[in-house]
């Protein structure tokens, strides 16, 4: 296996510093707090970088909020310099690690996602099920409270087989150690980019186990939720003990409430469709969260706090998103309020789109 060290000199370097700060900021530009840093931006680069080497650097105490998503979520959120850091760590050994992973696992990584999940889905059940015609089961599994109880010393020592470098290891301390939890060594915050990261690298080794171990042939993780497809109910029986009894040495378990094998024409709960033979059906609560987020969309932007370039963005990727299911009426009433809601707004993405069409559509001189 190949190690890497003298990595801490590249993580402080100013150019990667500069680019997590252009990371950290993306679709934010508008926030108070990222005018204001910016203000000051490389006597403050060069302030966090100094942190940094001298290993004075301490993260600060988080902020903590419940969100209803629609089930009630604590959200831990880090300040701005310090999401610059997480992401000036994740430039350098995110490469490192990404290559490790299995093709199957599509939280949180470059090419991956959820649309590719829900389409690799498509594709296990019609092998499964022989173009749709044989019954198959599902085993939807998913890690009882996850980010509560990830172990910090055997995370740590994961990384370590591929980072030698001790001030790296050091840093990656001070971040895990600044999320305060009921039993201290546990836990990391939802909302962090180096917590998506790191629970990447800590389930990469169930990944390992199912895929090379159990030899299973259709499975996929997305987070701490996973599904492995078979036609066989008693295999997957067989998978689901065998799984719950590797994960006791990381110090962790199977939800038992919801890790359960259902029979696909009863539809599968997934990514925020109820998936079934031959269709999906955008869940109720996704429908209620759009809803409710374009109307906090509009808050924002009418107080200056949002970009209307981001709220475009972001609506762009929820249609795209939902045309995965059966949902062109839903479309079609949403983009119609939408439209409304915005009516005398236009976005760069949109501009730029229409340059590029009429370039396309000009006679050559």
């Amino acid at each position: 296996m190949q190690t890497y060290n003298n990595l801490y000199q590249d993580l402080c370097s100013y150019e990667n510093l500069e680019l997590a700060f252009k990371k950290a900021r993306k679709h934010k530009t508008l926030k108070p707090y990222i005018v204001e840093f910016e203000k000051n931006l490389q006597e403050n680069l060069q302030t966090l970088r100094t942190e940094l080497l001298l290993y004075s650097y301490r993260p600060h105490p988080l902020k903590t909020f419940i969100i209803h998503d629609p089930k009630i979520r604590k959200i831990s959120k880090s300040e701005f310099r310090d999401r610059i850091v997480h992401h000036a760590l994740v430039n350098v050994i995110e490469p490192i690690f990404d290559k490790s992973f299995i093709y199957d696992s599509y939280a949180n990584r470059k090419t991956k996602g959820t649309l590719k999940a829900l389409q690799r889905f498509d594709f296990f059940k019609r092998k499964i099920s022989k173009n749709n015609t044989k019954f198959c089961y599902v085993l939807k599994a998913d890690v009882k409270h996850y980010f509560d109880t990830v172990n910090h010393e055997i995370l740590i020592s994961i990384i370590k087989r591929k980072i030698k470098d001790k001030k790296v290891i050091w840093l990656i301390r001070q971040i895990l150690s600044n999320f305060n939890t009921e039993v201290k060594g546990k836990g990391m915050p939802l909302g962090n980019l180096t917590s998506q990261f790191f629970a990447n690298v800590y389930l990469n080794e169930l990944d390992y186990f199912v895929k090379h171990d159990l030899k299973v042939k259709y499975y996929l993780r997305y987070v701490d939720d996973f599904i492995i497809t078979d036609s066989n109910k008693e295999k997957l029986q067989y998978y689901q003990d065998q799984i719950n009894e590797f994960l006791k040495p990381i110090k962790l378990e199977l939800h038992p409430d919801k890790s359960k094998i259902i029979r696909l024409d009863q539809g599968i709960g997934l990514l925020g469709f109820r998936v079934f033979y031959y269709h999906k059906l955008l869940k109720k609560s996704n429908i209620r969260k759009i809803q409710r987020k374009l109307l906090k969309s509009k808050e924002y932007f009418d107080n200056g706090l949002i970009e209307y370039d981001e709220i475009y963005a972001s609506f762009e990727g929820w249609l795209s998103y939902s045309k995965h299911g059966s949902t062109y009426k839903l479309r079609t009433e949403l983009i119609k309020n939408f439209e409304e809601t915005f009516k005398h707004e236009i976005s760069n993405i949109e501009i730029n789109r229409y340059l590029k069409h009429f370039k396309s559509h000009q006679p050559n001189l």
